[in-house]
């Protein structure tokens, strides 16, 4: 009668044990989404779509030459990135430069969400 207790009560804890060591290694499929900062990835983003218009003293629109104004204004840069191209407020204007990539207006929105670190 013991061994029959004792085999109900191994057969689970071995099945708990197998299964709590494949959710380790399946753990590491997972990839923790980069760090972004405004230096290494928003900075070039902005200097290349966005000068010479945002940039003083040629430019004469909403001033984006630094961390703190594009931090300021990361909202409003982004809803104007996203609008349709026929937009009159779309950024950046057609006949100027090309508009952002999928890619770079996700990294915008992830910097954004990261709390938009420097």
């Amino acid at each position: 009668m013991k061994k029959i207790h004792l085999i109900a009560l191994i057969i689970p804890l071995s099945i708990l044990m197998v299964n709590c060591s494949s959710a380790r290694k399946d753990k590491s499929k997972y990839v923790e989404a980069k760090k972004l900062s405004y230096e290494t990835d928003v900075k070039p983003i902005i200097a290349t779509s966005c000068t010479p218009c945002h940039m003083p003293p040629q430019g004469r629109k909403e001033p984006l030459e630094n961390y703190i104004h594009v931090k300021e204004n990361i909202a409003s840069i982004i809803s104007r990135v996203k609008l349709p191209q026929e937009d009159r407020k779309f950024m950046p204007p057609v006949n100027k430069k090309p508009a952002l990539t999928d890619a770079q207006v996700a990294l915008l929105v992830q910097w954004q969400q990261q709390n938009m670190p420097q």
